[in-house]
């Protein structure tokens, strides 16, 4: 009997974890554009797709950290934002302030991996420090090395924590490491993407969340790169209140900033998200904060996601600001690069 009662959960567990995600149903976007104003739903993954194969995507455990934190922690003055002549511009985009750094526009794909802990802040790190350098240092820093490397971070491909990627630069610097099979840099990105062909499939789905890759401590893109001598670092780390955030970003580059994803949200495709009445609560996103802007009277953030150029906005969103829509205005972080 305890054998059949067994195989019936075995079974029943099996169904249910390879459930159809209900919220990529066609049905389920066309009644969110029935809801919404400022921004349009539409298809973005194949409807097919289990809702765990989705939650995999969600790896970022920035909101709760920040809740845990005391507003002290918070980064609200620094010496450098006196220079900030003009004051705030009503509309940002850090791609067109800095043209010569082609890492901030750049549009990444995390794979079946929930790693986007790591990509927005290694992407924000590179994009500071292309910055800070004059474009003289131009390339992505390793997104490989901080998910499988950073064992204090979190949990590699199960999530993990934005400030502490900004400690990890603080403490044992990052090298650099460009897109899958790229070898650009040292420690190129291992974790293969998700591809969608012309008919909607996807080259992950089915396939199981992406095993956390053993850590290894040398160079193995461009091999004529020395491992130890690569890696970058940042001076400190740090959150930011909301009103620093514009701030930094003008002062320093794009930033990681961590929100809740709710069920419409993957459907997006334009305009300004705000969550639709009733959206039921998925988990933890990080993306790069590139931005800032106003359309049709909605204030929001410009956000770089990593999710591949198929994914809304080529890859882009926009989110309401200064509401702390999805607690996106109270889980920013950061860190200023070091320069020789």
């Amino acid at each position: 009997m305890a054998k059949i009662l067994f195989l019936l959960l075995v079974t029943f567990l099996s169904v249910y974890m390879t459930e159809q995600a209900y919220f990529l149903q066609e049905d389920f976007i066309e009644k969110i554009n029935e809801k919404v104003t400022t921004w349009k739903a539409g298809v973005n993954f194949n409807p097919k797709t289990p809702i765990e194969e989705f939650i995999k995507l969600l790896g970022s455990k920035g909101v709760q950290a920040a809740h845990k934190l005391n507003p002290k922690m918070y980064k609200s003055e620094d010496e450098a934002y006196v220079n900030l002549f003009g004051g705030i511009p009503s509309k940002f985009d850090a791609r067109k302030k800095w043209r010569r750094c082609y890492t901030i526009g750049a549009i990444r794909d995390q794979g079946n991996c929930g790693s986007c802990w790591a990509l927005a802040t290694s992407s924000a790190f590179a994009d500071r420090l292309c910055i800070a350098t004059d474009g003289e240092f131009n390339e992505l820093l390793s997104a490989e090395e901080l998910t499988f490397c950073c064992h204090l971070c979190g949990f590699g491909c199960h999530g993990g924590y934005p400030i502490k990627a900004w400690d990890y630069f603080r403490r044992h610097g990052l090298v650099t490491g460009g897109d899958y099979k790229s070898s650009e840099g040292c420690m190129p990105y291992r974790v293969p993407p998700c591809i969608r062909d012309e008919y909607g499939n996807n080259s992950c789905r089915g396939q199981p969340m992406e095993k956390n890759h053993r850590c290894t401590r040398m160079c193995y893109g461009d091999q004529e790169i020395d491992f130890v001598n690569d890696h970058r670092y940042t001076r400190d780390s740090y959150y930011l209140t909301y009103g620093s955030i514009q701030k930094d970003v003008i002062t320093y580059g794009p930033i990681e900033a961590s929100f809740d994803v709710y069920d419409d949200f993957p459907s997006y495709k334009s305009g300004v998200y705000v969550k639709s009445e009733n959206a039921t609560f998925l988990g933890g996103h990080a993306v790069k904060l590139i931005g800032w802007g106003e359309e049709y009277g909605v204030p929001y953030w410009l956000m770089v996601n990593s999710w591949n150029e198929d994914w809304g906005d080529h890859g882009t969103f926009k989110i309401r600001r200064g509401t702390n829509e999805c607690e996106v205005d109270n889980s920013t972080t950061a860190g200023v690069p070091v320069t020789y």
